[in-house]
């Protein structure tokens, strides 16, 4: 199929099913009050679920779903009295289900963030919000005309005082307008492609598992924790790891869509991902903010800039440069440089309101419609950005972007990297 038609008919599918969906019976709200606890079905139990299930704990868990039963086992452990399940699907038929939070593979987020959705439940789900840009786009379709469903991206740091704080000073100028911003990151990901295949284990559902990509072999380096090696399940350690600090620049500097990408990095392996990467990404003017040039660097690669400073530390971190100095930060903390010019600096008084917590946020919003600040618009322009980083690898040289009409507008063959084929059975 055409790759153009095939975008064309796929985001007026999604549009389409985002204004029939159906309004589950369940939907939180009439004739509850917000101090009542939310129903709230599980989609993956372990790995990233388990910090996930932390946050929600508190509510009512009446539904269990993984593809693993060794996995689903021990969270039936926790939560007894919740209904089990091995297919997604399945859990949402469910009829007493509010909401869903989803901790499965890169792969499978949105088939299932979608089928939620339309559904009519709430929810909350890891990043990066989806596998490619395409997808990133058709969940934020669906999110903008069901309103009154409650989404949170799972970029947890967003909550936090430093990030905060970090915003604040950008915002007020305390380094001037900022043109430039280098992200880095230490992780690497690297990991064999296998050449034989054992049989699958009894406790794994492996064609559940595959889901919506056309099937192949199991092979344990995919389960249970290298998939992200794999471009037909992960997107290596830009997917895993740039929603996280990519979101500081995003909601420091109001950016929403690039212009233009080029990344570098090993020859692109048409199966495995690169063992290191650095993505560039122009952004234009956002009113009176100048345009920005945004890098990243990962497994061990750093900016240039700070050996020039003279800057020591930071294993991993966001760097604005400005017109008056640099802001550099991390998860919990943050320096201005050069530390002389700013010994004695004040910082301006916080304005940005202390968050409730990142998964409370998101349990408020689905019992009273309050906002989340991570929620599928945002979540899903910054997923968008950074899976762009991955296609600009893949598909070679710098590619001028047409967000409107999501397509690469000087490379035919970076269409492919935009979207993916679904297996019979599944759809967004």
């Amino acid at each position: 199929m055409n790759p153009k038609i095939s975008r064309r008919i796929f985001l007026r599918n999604s549009s389409i099913a985002a204004a029939t969906f159906w309004i589950g019976s369940s939907a939180f709200g009439k004739g509850k009050s917000p101090n009542d606890k939310l129903n709230i079905g599980i989609i993956g139990t372990a790995n990233r679920a388990g910090s996930n299930i932390s946050g929600v704990k508190h509510q009512n868990i009446v539904a269990l779903c993984d593809v693993d039963d060794n996995y689903l086992a021990a969270a039936s452990a926790r939560f007894p009295e919740a209904k089990k399940y091995n297919d997604f699907r399945k859990l949402l038929e469910q009829k007493d289900i509010d909401a869903v939070v989803i901790s499965t593979t890169d792969h499978t987020h949105a088939v299932a963030t979608a089928a939620g959705l339309k559904s009519g439940r709430h929810v909350y789900c890891e990043k990066p919000l989806t596998h490619t840009v395409e997808e990133a786009r058709a969940i934020s379709q669906l999110t903008a005309r069901n309103k009154k469903l409650a989404t949170q991206m799972g970029t947890q740091m967003h909550a936090t005082e430093n990030y905060r704080r970090v915003v604040e000073l950008v915002q007020k100028d305390a380094i001037g307008p900022v043109t430039e911003c280098h992200v880095w990151c230490h992780k690497s990901r690297t990991a064999p492609v296998p050449t034989e295949y054992p049989p699958v284990p009894a406790h794994l559902h492996w064609d559940l598992w595959i889901g919506p990509v056309k099937s192949r072999p199991y092979h344990p380096i995919f389960h249970p924790k290298e998939w992200r090696v794999f471009w037909q399940f992960g997107n290596a350690t830009l997917g895993d790891m740039g929603c996280h600090y990519l979101d500081l620049v995003f909601w420091a500097l109001k950016l929403r869509t690039p212009t233009s990408i080029e990344a570098e990095g090993p020859a692109p392996h048409p199966e495995a991902v690169p063992e290191w990467l650095i993505a560039h990404w122009d952004f234009p003017k956002r009113g009176k903010l100048p345009p920005v040039k945004l890098h990243w660097y990962d497994s061990g690669k750093r900016p240039a800039l700070l050996d020039e400073m003279g800057i020591k530390g930071w294993l991993d971190g966001v760097m604005f440069v400005g017109e008056k100095g640099v802001l550099i930060a991390d998860y919990t903390k943050h320096v201005l440089y050069p530390e002389n010019k700013f010994e004695g600096f004040v910082a301006p008084a916080p304005f940005i309101p202390k968050s409730i917590g990142h998964y409370e946020e998101w349990i408020q919003a689905c019992k009273t419609g309050s906002p989340t600040s991570c929620n599928f618009d945002y979540g899903a322009a910054l997923t968008e950005t950074v899976l762009l980083g991955l296609v600009a690898f893949r598909s070679g040289g710098k590619l001028e972007w047409d967000a409107s009409k999501l397509r690469v507008k000087n490379n035919r063959d970076a269409e492919k990297f935009i979207q993916k084929q679904y297996r019979a059975g599944w759809t967004i």
